[in-house]
């Protein structure tokens, strides 16, 4: 597996970390965040389309 998005994958990253940061300090309920971690996951699995192109997904095959 490769990292195909790399920016992607890091404002996925960076909005994972916050949520749980939040979460841990009692800022939002738990059932809140779940939620939030939940749509941010949806949408790193997804393909992610913008428009008429498509962005790559964050994971790709390896390359040989």
């Amino acid at each position: 597996m490769n990292i195909t998005n790399q920016p992607k994958a890091v404002i996925i990253c960076l909005g994972l970390a916050s949520i749980t940061v939040l979460m841990a300090l009692g800022k939002i309920e738990q059932s809140a965040g779940t939620g939030l971690i939940g749509s941010i996951v949806g949408y790193g699995i997804g393909n992610g389309v913008k428009g008429t192109a498509e962005s790559p997904p964050i994971i790709g095959k390896k390359i040989k």
